[in-house]
């Protein structure tokens, strides 16, 4: 059978490839693999309709083993895997399909520290969904208790708001882009504990509309709403809050490549980026990499997905790192990517050096790069097609040395993605292109 965990979780279409069996087997899964007698769980979710289908089958299935299930609504992820750290919980589990449209779900799985699993263990878990009935139940005075814990994001709320509080960005106007997810009740009044004006859009959710034409994902209309209403400085959150791209005054998109360089070169200056080392992932950008070389770091690649980043930093000890996506791990104040304490950080570094973003993102200047996404049917087959690599061959000796291109399948959805890399902006658009082209017709 095909392994049901992916870079980020479990995905799928909503209540067609992703049903709520499997996710009332992941609940007794969890419970028999990482809880054991009388212990509890805690369990989150975004904004989309089928969060509710899913909670309800977690619970289902975790508490028919014993396990109490703590349900703390809808909740960015960094919530629930702060929540998960707290040492009250055994485990979390995230019902959230992040950046994906509306009609995606999934489930995430953390452990008692608050971080997402190894592989070998989401491998036991997956064995463990495929037999789960062999897995027993408990007896009426035994069963777990469905447990209404909402009022637990507070701790989340408080620790957040202490980090705001040491930033001082009085003056400043923001626009907050929510993507009607799960971000848009806490994150206003975080960043407004800074002293800045925040204006919020896209903070309407309705179940459907989530990552809908706004949020980390399609920035374009707060580039719009920052320019129009004279803000300094745009953030953009993604459906679950774990991701954050940035917009400066000119409505010019920052995008996580150069967030981690502006926080990165801050701390190189004061000889505070642990290890002198970031972590991203092979897609980052590699003018990222020449900027934070050339002011005496280093930069170590990982394969893509931020669990990978964090597992990069731990054997390093990099403090920092994160994704061209938006995903950024400042381990000081977290164990995951957090968009909200991402803005913080950004604040930070603009207010304490005086400078705008626009200023700030220009010492990390990019080099030309083009990502596609072809929707395939077998997107695991394509180091096996010959024409692919054929394609794939000539795109490299177009670049002659003096560019990347990495092709890869998608941890999230059916798509293989392309990415292209080079020196020459109308070449690398179109062998991106063309790499695209022959994917679909070849793997479609």
């Amino acid at each position: 059978m095909p392994r049901l965990f992916g870079t980020d979780g479990i995905r799928g279409v909503a209540n067609v490839d992703l049903k709520p069996m499997t996710a009332y087997a992941l609940g007794r899964a969890t419970a028999h693999r990482l809880v054991g007698a009388r212990g509890a769980i805690v369990v989150g979710q975004d904004t989309r309709r089928s969060c509710d289908l899913f909670v309800a089958a977690i619970t289902a299935g975790a508490t028919s083993l014993g396990t109490d299930v703590h349900r703390v609504g809808v909740v960015p992820t960094p919530a629930l895997a702060f929540l998960a750290g707290t040492g009250e919980y055994a485990a979390g589990i995230m019902v959230s399909a992040s950046h994906n449209p509306a009609t995606d779900n999934g489930l995430k799985v953390l452990d008692q520290d608050g971080l997402k699993l190894d592989d070998t263990v989401e491998d036991e878990l997956e064995q463990l969904i495929w037999r789960s009935e062999e897995l027993g139940g408990a007896g009426n005075d035994d069963l777990g208790i469905d447990v209404d814990a909402r009022d637990r994001v507070a701790r989340y709320a408080a620790d957040r708001m202490r980090l705001a509080s040491a930033v001082s960005a009085a003056g400043l106007r923001i626009v907050l882009d929510a993507a009607n997810g799960s971000g848009g009740d806490l994150g206003p009044g975080i960043l407004a504990a800074t002293g800045a004006a925040v204006e919020v859009i896209n903070n309407r959710p309705d179940g459907t509309n989530i990552n809908l034409h706004c949020g980390a994902t399609d920035p374009t209309g707060l580039a719009r709403a920052v320019v129009d209403r004279g803000a300094d400085v745009g953030f953009a959150l993604d459906g679950d809050a774990d991701r954050l791209i940035a917009v400066d005054a000119a409505g010019r998109v920052v995008d996580g490549d150069q967030i981690l360089g502006v926080l990165a070169l801050e701390r190189l200056g004061r000889d505070a980026l642990a290890g002198r080392t970031l972590v991203v992932s092979v897609l980052s950008n590699g003018g990222l990499q020449e900027a934070v070389e050339a002011a005496g770091g280093t930069v170590v690649r990982t394969p893509v997905g931020d669990k990978y980043i964090l597992e990069g930093m731990q054997v390093s000890g990099a403090g920092l790192g994160g994704e061209k996506s938006g995903h950024v791990i400042i381990r000081e104040h977290t164990t995951s990517g957090d968009g909200i304490v991402t803005a913080l950080e950004v604040l930070r570094v603009m207010t304490v050096q005086g400078r705008s973003l626009a200023d700030l993102a220009a010492t990390i200047p990019l080099l030309p790069q083009q990502q596609r996404a072809v929707r395939v049917r077998h997107k695991d087959q394509w180091e096996g097609d010959p024409v692919l690599q054929r394609a794939i061959a000539t795109a490299e000796a177009r670049l002659a040395g003096s560019g990347r291109i990495l092709v890869r399948p998608s941890g999230t959805e059916p798509a293989l993605r392309v990415m292209v890399e080079g020196p020459d902006a109308e070449m690398v658009n179109e062998l991106a292109d063309a790499l695209a082209t022959v994917a679909n017709e070849r793997l479609h």
